[in-house]
């Protein structure tokens, strides 16, 4: 007999096209806290979070709650065109939340690659200078500019170019694979110093508007740069007049146990951009930077028609209000320091995990097939997720190699079912070692 899920996966291929990757073959009809019901009535525990959406948890009242009052009273009118309260109380707090001593002024938009795309708008309009530094390794969207400053070819590039000019990729702070084969801390983090060589070898200084960069780098495996990093890099775009931007779609609203990660590294950015679980599952992107830049766009330069949506604004001020009000973050913290614990246990009993990495709850198991030529593991990666997938649990790889164990389960996740779930990775861990 043919299940629910199955007739909603024949249409699916019939209807949407292929390019759309889905990941299970499970087809949501309701969703709690961390908790995901599909169309057959299977309970799946959630290890993905939307890929970094959830982080307040599926269908949070305060922000149903939020939703529903919102849309009893207008949904579109266009920012535009008849601006509304919310807009303005949101960018107010996102000021008040971003790191630095100075004014700030926030735009909003519907994606993380929006949210990117306006950040670099922004900057080059501000600098009057054309080049965009990313990294290898970076994700930021699949918009032509910032799947131009996206590092992995496939899926996300191949065959849809030409790329965006004048944008320009350098090594990350990857010290488990270090692309100068370098070991920290006896580097001191020369990656970060290797920027003053790349205006040399690649664009120069007097031409680059901006660096943007991940604290976390997201898709390209959790890679958690060392303490001093971004001191370095923030240091060096100073003397040259060029802005850093830090791209917390995902790092960021409490995944690493702070509003955002780059907290954890004490730097001021000039430009910070957010979305994913900022309106705790409505599209909502915003692009948070110093007034004297923000500012500097003529009228009518910036913005969108669905661009900060009131219903989505709504949902954040509920957000912010979680993270921020009723320890959410605190709760965050607690969950960094149980998994963090968990995994490193894990490491000690299986060799396949090369390295644990990350920031409060925002962690990584790097697979290996072998620990001495650190020999990436995706297909043993890719059989892990299916395995704890078959014993209900939704957990995601991402790495350039597909090698690598991230988990983004909802801060809000019960202890029972965090339990659960670890369990179900190691009796799948096990298993895939036998």
């Amino acid at each position: 007999m043919t299940t629910r899920n199955e007739e909603l996966m024949q249409l699916r291929n019939k209807h949407v096209p292929q390019g759309l990757v889905n990941l299970t073959p499970s087809f949501i009809k309701e969703a709690r806290g961390a908790i995901m019901i599909d169309a057959d009535g299977r309970e799946l525990i959630d290890f993905a979070g939307g890929i970094g959406v959830n982080n307040v948890g599926h269908c949070h009242p305060k922000v149903v709650a939020a939703i529903k009052n919102q849309a009893e009273k207008f949904i579109h009118t266009c920012f535009h065109v008849n601006p509304y309260e919310s807009y303005i109380t949101l960018a107010a707090k996102l000021n008040d939340l971003a790191p630095g001593a100075f004014d700030k002024m926030t735009m909003l938009g519907n994606s993380g690659a929006e949210a990117d795309e306006n950040a670099v708008k922004i900057a080059r309009y501000a600098t009057k200078r054309p080049a965009v530094i990313s990294f290898e390794n970076a994700f930021h969207g699949r918009t032509l500019l910032t799947m131009s400053l996206t590092s992995k070819v496939k899926p996300y590039k191949l065959g849809y170019g030409p790329f965006a000019p004048e944008t320009y990729r350098m090594p990350f702070a990857y010290c488990y694979r270090c692309p100068f084969g370098l070991k920290y801390p006896e580097c001191k983090a020369s990656c970060a110093d290797y920027l003053e060589e790349f205006f040399i070898t690649n664009v120069a200084a007097e031409q680059t508007a901006a660096v943007i960069v991940e604290p976390i780098q997201g898709e390209g495996g959790f890679i958690t740069p060392p303490q001093e990093y971004f001191t370095k890099l923030h240091a060096i775009c100073k003397k040259h007049g060029i802005l850093l931007i830090v791209d917390e779609v995902q790092s960021g609203m409490g995944r690493t146990g702070k509003i955002f990660a780059i907290d954890h590294w004490g730097i001021e950015p000039d430009i910070i951009t957010s979305a994913k679980s900022l309106a705790g599952g409505m599209p909502l992107s915003a692009i948070i930077g110093r007034s004297e830049i923000m500012n500097q766009s003529h009228i009518g330069g910036l913005g969108g028609t669905y661009s900060g949506n009131p219903l989505a604004c709504s949902a954040a001020l509920a957000v912010l209000e979680i993270l921020l009000e009723d320890g959410l973050l605190k709760r965050g913290v607690e969950l960094g320091e149980k998994l963090l614990a968990r995994f490193l246990a894990m490491q000690e009993k299986y060799e396949m995990i090369g390295e644990v990495r990350g920031k409060g709850p925002m962690l990584a198991l790097e697979l290996v097939r072998d620990r001495e030529t650190k020999e990436p593991a995706g297909d043993e990666a890719k059989k892990l997720t299916k395995l704890c997938y078959e014993k209900g649990l939704v957990l995601l790889s991402c790495g350039n190699h597909g090698n690598v164990i991230r988990v983004l389960m909802p801060l809000v996740i019960a202890d029972a079912e965090l339990e659960r779930g670890l369990a179900i990775l190691e009796e799948s861990l096990q298993q895939l070692r036998a």
